[in-house]
């Protein structure tokens, strides 16, 4: 377990090549977060970088790098330059985002030299607002909002019109390391190439598919006893994560559905199994499919982040005012204690990561004993999401003021019970 108190470019050149199992990570997201200079380097959009990474990284070893969607594509386009395999990417869809658009109508008030006065409503909202670019007054503390109408006719021409969507989901690059050989040889080798899908499946329950109730065993094999395949408690984990407001929000619109399906392909006739590949021969039984029912959430996985787990072992650090660290001025939120001047907060932080996701995320990609790296440790969420989940850490963190954060946060990981979810096992008759 290595905290590298150093920019990671220049940590990363001295580890050794083929030393780290995983690379989960939040790299800056280049839009100069609250003035940050972190948020501007363009180190995120580094060949030079990502090259690095990719050398310590073992064979077939996996990347997951968070992106803003403004400029997920550049830091993509320099993973793939440095020699990594794109293999897929995953969308983190949350409810809590808050949209930071221009109220155009308003901006040409402003312009004009006008002041709005006249009040025509109030809008209720759970937290106060950061400025009144949206035509809010600001100064309430009430938690009621003046609304005021447009003065100019070119205002209100253009009253409604905005700048910005509401951010809603943040990308994730799922990138690999080439292989030595096939999979197989690499995962043999190695211990790195594959992702753990049993471990990381969405519901606990049992479920039985595929089961042919004339004898016929899939796939062409001769007829004989009746053919079960059983797969492990609950559903493939699929790219498309939410969290647990965004799964409610889910829910709400697709309300309570039982599972339902049909087998592909024609029902055969006449006894002939030569060509059945798995259909059905001489019947219209279909296999059985997953029995339960519910929102739609639950076929994809929902993160839930406990409010107090930013905080958690940081009780020897100095409270301060969110207020001065979460002044949100155009960059991405994560939950809605973010917007909230009111309050103290010893992560210092502005962009934490929920645990329960990252805890996901590295158990996806990193094998059993492994090291999980990340080059961009923050406030080290990643480290304690691999520390709960039984794995080895490395990373960076070049930020002098995070570190006692980490280094709180990983004591306070190590002194946590082990969870670690185990998968259950195919059983096949």
């Amino acid at each position: 377990m290595t905290l590298h108190r150093l920019e990671c470019l220049t940590a990363m050149k001295e580890m050794p090549e083929n030393s780290v199992d995983s690379i989960v990570s939040d790299p800056p997201y280049e839009l100069g977060f609250m003035g940050k200079s972190w948020d501007n380097a363009g180190i995120a959009y580094s060949v030079e970088m990502w090259s690095e990474a990719l050398r310590i990284l073992k064979p077939g070893g996996h990347l997951l790098a968070f992106g803003g969607t403004r400029t997920y594509h550049r830091m993509a386009c320099a993973i793939e330059d440095a020699s990594f395999e794109i293999r897929d990417s995953i969308h983190w869809i949350y409810g809590s985002g808050f949209p930071k658009s221009l109220n155009v109508g308003k901006a040409i008030d402003k312009a004009a030299g006008v002041e709005r006065t006249e009040i025509v409503g109030t809008r209720s909202r759970n937290v106060k607002p950061f400025d009144d670019r949206n035509g809010w007054n600001a100064n309430s503390t009430t938690g009621e909002y003046e609304y005021k109408a447009p003065v100019t006719p070119e205002a209100q021409k253009w009253q409604g019109w905005g700048t910005a969507l509401k951010p809603a989901h943040e990308p994730i690059v799922v990138a690999r390391k080439p292989l030595i050989g096939t999979v197989a040889a690499n995962v043999l080798e190695y211990g790195t190439g594959a992702l753990n899908i049993d471990g990381c499946r969405i519901g606990t329950e049992q479920i039985t598919i595929n089961t042919f109730d004339n004898g016929a065993k899939p796939f062409g094999d001769a007829v004989g006893e009746p053919y079960t395949s059983q797969q492990s408690a609950g559903r493939w984990p699929a790219n498309i994560i939410f969290d647990e407001d965004a799964g409610v929000e889910l829910d709400a619109q697709s309300g309570t559905r039982g599972a339902s399906g049909k087998a592909s392909g024609p029902t055969l006739t006449g006894g002939n199994t030569s060509n059945s590949r798995g259909r059905f021969n001489g019947t219209d039984k279909s296999p059985s499919f997953y029995g339960d029912s519910g929102g739609a959430s639950r076929f994809f996985y929902c993160a839930k982040a406990s409010k107090s787990e930013r905080n958690a072992g940081l009780e020897g650090l100095p409270e301060v005012d969110k207020g001065s660290n979460f002044n949100n001025n155009g960059a991405r939120p994560h939950t809605r204690d973010d917007y909230k001047y009111e309050g103290k907060t010893r992560n210092t932080h502005p962009t934490v990561k929920p645990l329960a996701l990252m805890r996901y995320l590295v158990r996806l990609v990193t094998p059993p004993g492994g090291v999980v790296f990340d080059p961009f440790l923050g406030s080290g969420t990643t480290a304690v999401a691999a520390i709960l989940e039984g794995f080895e850490w490395a990373g960076c963190e070049m930020t002098e003021d995070y570190w006692p954060i980490i280094e709180a946060r990983v004591e306070w990981a190590k002194e946590q019970p082990l969870e670690i979810k185990e998968p259950t096992l195919f059983e096949m008759p």
